[in-house]
């Protein structure tokens, strides 16, 4: 059995989980409300105050969805509630991000400055001149747009320059020595 597939997802106060034919699952919450289509081999019930996913049969297809289908639904949950952020920092001498409205303007060594518009229900929030927080309730779009914003410059090996995640760490390389 799917070790993630078989938990219950408990639905808390506030947030309600409707599951419409094709298994379309609808969640309500606080931070408002998502939707998505999920496999149709899986059978979702809610439970009282607990959703549960359950599998046909033991195909390995079958065994793939079966947690693939509990976290999606657990992700929907946590986003009505709680909502996902992903915080982005901009390195390098001259390198700074601002916002105006809902559009991002970064400027990244460039000879012009980059625009990005904020996508659908997500949000982008710039902190001093370089850290950028995307906040969303969907995970997906979410990373999804964190990981545009970090396309446009990736941080490079030997100055570290560019736009890396909070958390990420980026391997240093040693530059060129000079002839003795």
């Amino acid at each position: 059995m799917s070790r993630i597939g078989r938990m219950p997802i408990a639905i808390p106060a506030g947030v309600t989980v409707e599951v419409a034919e094709n298994n379309k699952v609808t969640v309500k919450g606080p931070k408002g409300t998502l939707e998505r289509v999920l496999p149709t081999e899986m059978e979702i019930k809610v439970e009282g105050a607990e959703v549960v996913v359950s599998r046909p049969n033991d195909l390995k297809r079958m065994k793939s969805l079966h947690g693939l289908t509990r976290t999606l639904i657990n992700n929907m949950v946590v986003g009505v509630t709680a909502g996902y952020e992903k915080k982005l920092e901009v390195n390098g001498v001259g390198y700074r991000a601002a916002k105006a409205g809902k559009k991002l303007t970064l400027n990244l060594g460039f000879s012009h400055p980059v625009e990005m518009e904020d996508p659908e229900g997500v949000e982008t929030v710039v902190e001093g001149q370089n850290v950028i927080i995307v906040k969303g309730i969907d995970k997906e779009k979410v990373g999804q747009f964190a990981a545009e914003i970090r396309d446009k410059r990736r941080p490079e090996p030997y100055k570290g320059k560019g736009i890396k995640y909070a958390d990420e760490t980026i391997r240093r390389k040693v530059g060129k020595t000079g002839k003795k």
